[in-house]
């Protein structure tokens, strides 16, 4: 079996490492991305079953990354992180066709199951 790959996206680099080596121990191959732009030259070079992308980023942020992976690669599963709840962030990602929405501090064990879930070909660790 092959563990689930996971793209990790969020401005905050030590979130990013510790998610990514948090996710690792579960069985995820993860790998972080500290700007929208970084995580497109990412995408651009290797396939992912599930980007995790934080909604407040400057430059880039979040729901223009989505914008923008869906455009390129619109099958790409993509699952929201956040922060800062807003119903309209919600809304938007839910039109964009992200397939979960997730607020921090983000409990590990939920987040597994929410990229799990969102990865086309469902693997178990």
């Amino acid at each position: 079996m092959t563990a689930v790959q996971v793209l990790v996206v969020d401005d905050e680099g030590e979130l990013v490492s510790a998610l990514a080596e948090r996710l690792g121990l579960r069985g995820f191959d993860a790998q972080g991305a500290t700007s929208g732009t970084a995580a497109l030259a990412y995408l651009a070079e290797r396939r992912f079953d599930v980007v995790l992308v934080d909604v407040k980023m400057p430059g880039l942020g979040g729901l223009e990354l989505v914008r923008t992976i869906k455009a390129r690669w619109p099958a790409q599963a993509v699952v929201l992180l956040t922060g800062h709840t807003s119903a309209e962030d919600a809304a938007a990602g839910a039109a964009l066709g992200v397939s979960g929405y997730l607020l921090k501090p983000v409990d590990i064990e939920e987040l597994s199951a929410a990229l799990r879930a969102a990865a086309p070909n469902q693997v178990e660790p």
